[in-house]
């Protein structure tokens, strides 16, 4: 019995499997003779219908609520391609000190180069016998400290007068001998006041001119500053543009005392640029505008043409109240031949001897005095922002002498 069901199942298993090999096959065979589907089509997604106004509200979740407190804020975030934009710091605006008495106080500064000149002549002159040789050893001294052969051998005439009718010398007498005869040669005389103060309807105007090289940029912010400790409102005009950094540079000197910079285009038409400054003085109502112009090699006739045209430009508003020559004081004689070339293009009312501290040939303040026939006004005696001193004959003097 077992055997003939066993038989059966066998029998059942076998025909299933062949029935199934044949509906196999017909499929494969429909497959084959259906034609080739056509491409597909990317499916589109129909976007949700946006609510319109009447449309039920979604229904609520069942999910439990957080409270305010539980909720994570996300945290600012940029875009990958977005630049943080950066903001500058505010420019302190500072208060220079008032300038009354800055060379006395710069005076141990001047000192420690000027002083070979000073002690140099004081040693020569305490010799106890003052022969020939010793006096052309005076000469040396102070002809090499560019002081110039015509004030040296008027310095040197009335020194030997002096001596010979002071007949003793103690070293408390030659030194004030020397400093009276050196302040004499400096000629305190001169007028050697700025005129920055504003007229009835426009501003002081102030040109600053110079060569190459000498700091004129950097002697127009600390001008700035020095009027500025003095109580004058100021602004600046940027007109040396040929040189790409000269009205940054000037600007930011600006920003730090509070003064107005007006600039131009680089390469642009210096004239224009100083009549704007002057024009925006006056309707700022300031006290002064200084004028820095570009750095004009005094053998590029052209340029100092410009120069002119410049000065010429700007007194449709009004007077030039200051033209300051910007010398520098290492060059000693070769200075000279600048400030001749420069007296002829326009009126140098001032000098401004920068890097004095720098050189022991102090006797450049006598020489270029009597080659233009004006006043040294400031000095420059180092690179800090305070460094520029109006010029004082006695306290220049004590300087080269020492105490």
């Amino acid at each position: 019995m077992e055997t003939v069901i066993l038989a059966v199942v066998i029998a059942l298993v076998v025909i299933l499997g062949a029935g199934g090999l044949v509906i196999g096959s017909r499929r494969s065979k429909h497959k084959q003779q259906q034609p080739p589907a056509p491409p597909s089509t990317p499916k589109t997604t129909t976007p949700p219908a946006e609510p319109r106004i009447g449309d039920e509200a979604e229904a609520p979740r069942d999910e439990p609520r957080r409270t305010i407190e539980e909720v994570v804020l996300p945290g600012p975030t940029t875009a990958p391609d977005a630049v943080e934009e950066v903001q500058a710091p505010p420019v302190e605006i500072e208060r220079p000190e008032p300038t009354a008495g800055r060379l006395i106080r710069l005076r141990s500064r001047l000192s420690r180069s000027q002083n070979s000149l000073g002690k140099g002549l004081l040693t020569l002159l305490s010799r106890e016998r003052l022969d020939e040789e010793t006096w052309e050893e005076i000469e040396d001294t102070l002809i090499t400290a560019d002081v110039g052969v015509v004030p040296t051998q008027e310095l040197v005439e009335r020194l030997r007068t002096r001596v010979r009718v002071l007949g003793t010398r103690t070293p408390v007498e030659l030194r004030a001998l020397l400093r009276e005869e050196l302040v004499a040669l400096v000629d305190p005389t001169l007028d050697r006041t700025l005129s920055t103060d504003s007229h009835e309807d426009s501003p002081a105007v102030v040109l600053v001119v110079g060569v190459n090289g000498t700091g004129k940029t950097t002697t127009t912010g600390k001008l700035a500053r020095v009027l500025v400790a003095d109580g004058h409102s100021v602004v600046l005009g940027a007109a040396d543009t040929f040189r790409a950094a000269a009205a940054d540079q000037l600007q930011t000197w600006g920003e730090r005392v509070g003064a107005r910079t007006v600039r131009g285009p680089e390469g642009g038409d210096p004239a224009s640029i100083a009549f704007d400054a002057v024009k925006e003085g006056v309707a700022e109502g300031a006290d002064a505008v200084l004028i820095d112009t570009a750095g004009r090699l005094h053998t590029k006739t052209g340029l100092m043409d410009e120069l002119g045209k410049v000065k010429r430009v700007v007194e449709k508003h009004g007077p030039v109240d200051e033209v300051l020559l910007v010398l520098d004081a290492t060059t000693g004689q070769n200075g000279l031949v600048q400030a001749r070339v420069f007296a002829e293009v326009v009126d140098i009312t001032g000098i401004v001897l920068t890097k004095l501290d720098g050189t022991a040939k102090g006797g450049i303040v006598v020489a270029v005095q009597r080659e233009l026939g004006v006043p040294v006004k400031l000095i420059g005696l180092g690179e800090g922002a305070d460094d520029l001193a109006p010029f004082e004959p006695g306290a220049f003097v004590d300087a080269l002498i020492g105490e």
